[in-house]
């Protein structure tokens, strides 16, 4: 079964020979090396470029372990290429050699040769990975599959589609497996012994259960504001530990570093600033979320909102939790300051859409509660109410957009609506 990927395939194709190594970065087991290996060397092959100009070294193969030596490595890559003719090099899993970044930025000053190289450890993983090439690293971000990518592949309909979805998400290995047993061993194995493992290595860190409980707290208050502090007061009230606000701020960084999760900001609308202090924090595949807390807490809300944020993020949103204050009078006349939520502030240059999720609109109460933060908002821009659910997209009386879950997820431009 192969799993088109078509979104990054073409970020791969409008930076071929742009003179940057390109840096394909995410979460460890999202399908980097497939991309690479296997659907853009198609690409190559079908459009002209010799087999014999595409040089593929897998660092991580026991046949390339000579290679891993900067220096053969470099020669290696050097005798390979014959002639002046365009060459295109694949490097999987660079983090295998050390000094790799002296490595390729020597080979980004041959002419002839367009770069291309992955990794997967959290080395490779951090953020800032792109700096380490002085300015001539061109990153492609890869995630999980969306649920777009993951339908069409998948053998049942929507609502089965949709069901296994929100509880094992969207790695490609796990869409392969026929049972639920495999797909859950699976999920809470890697989390543990490959995700875990490699932030807890890479950063040194000598308390493991501490950043192993944090994990779990984070995926507990997924759709729920939170910050250190908070945090940290949890572990002492009720485990007895001390855990200071500023370790879990730096754990929080590593986990973010490597891709995990993300945080979302919160945004002042009216006052068009940034409010520091309780961020939201959302897991970059919710099958790891589920996993780590054994299958329970399967709050659809929350984890829905997790799915439509992912969504956001895969189509190149900026996305923020926004807040809207508004003053209304209490019992006694009194006139007090209340901040209601907007679930999502999504821009992208110009672009800005309100995005309020819902599991449902039923009763008058509900629509009411999703519908009021969009009301008090100052200004023209969209405003979008996701349910879950088939129906297609309509405006309500007030403009507001009110389209299902499958509508959002299926259609690459919904928000166009």
């Amino acid at each position: 079964m192969q799993i088109k990927r078509d979104l990054y395939l073409e970020q791969l194709k409008i930076r071929k020979d742009n003179g940057m190594i390109k840096v394909i970065t995410g979460i460890r087991r999202c399908g980097k090396s497939f991309l690479l290996f296997v659907l853009y060397k198609n690409y190559l092959l079908e459009n002209g470029v010799d087999r014999d100009h595409i040089i593929e070294i897998a660092l991580d193969g026991i046949e390339n372990e000579e290679l891993r030596e900067p220096k053969k490595c470099y020669r290696y890559i050097l005798n390979t290429m014959k002639d002046d003719g365009k060459y295109y090099l694949f490097l999987d899993e660079v983090q295998f050699m050390p000094r790799f970044e002296e490595v390729l930025n020597s080979l980004l000053r041959m002419n002839n040769l367009d770069v291309y190289v992955t990794g997967s450890n959290s080395r490779f993983l951090s953020s800032d990975i792109v700096t380490e090439f002085r300015g001539r690293g061109d990153e492609v971000r890869i995630y999980p599959l969306s649920f777009a990518e993951f339908y069409s592949v998948f053998q049942d309909d929507y609502d089965d589609a949709w069901e296994e979805y929100l509880r094992y998400g969207g790695l490609p290995q796990v869409v392969l497996f026929a049972t639920e047993r495999q797909k859950t061993e699976y999920l809470k194995n890697i989390f543990a012994n490959v995700y875990l493992r490699d932030v807890v290595e890479r950063n040194k860190i000598q308390n493991v259960d501490e950043i192993g409980t944090l994990v779990d707290i984070l995926a507990s208050a997924i759709g729920s504001l939170t910050n250190p502090t908070k945090i940290s007061h949890t572990f002492a009230s009720e485990r007895g530990n001390s855990y200071s606000n500023k370790t879990i701020s730096n754990h929080i960084d590593y986990l973010t570093e490597a891709f995990l999760i993300s945080k979302a900001n919160r945004y002042d609308i009216k006052g068009r600033k940034y409010v520091g202090a309780n961020l939201k924090y959302y897991f970059t595949d919710i099958g790891l979320r589920n996993a780590r807390l054994n299958f329970r807490q399967q709050e659809s809300t929350h984890i829905m909102e997790n799915v439509v944020y992912n969504e956001l993020i895969i189509r190149g949103y900026n996305v923020d939790v926004g807040i809207v204050d508004v003053y209304e009078k209490n019992n006694t006349g009194k006139r007090t300051r209340k901040q209601l939520e907007v679930d999502f502030v999504a821009n992208q240059g110009s672009q800005r859409y309100y995005i309020q999720v819902a599991y449902d609109l039923s009763s008058e109460g509900k629509q009411k509660q999703e519908f009021r933060s969009l009301r008090n908002i100052p200004d023209s821009f969209k405003k979008i109410v996701i349910v879950n659910g088939t129906s297609k997209p309509w405006r309500n009386e007030e403009g507001f957009i009110i389209m299902g879950m499958k509508y959002f997820l299926l259609n690459a431009d919904s928000l166009e609506f």
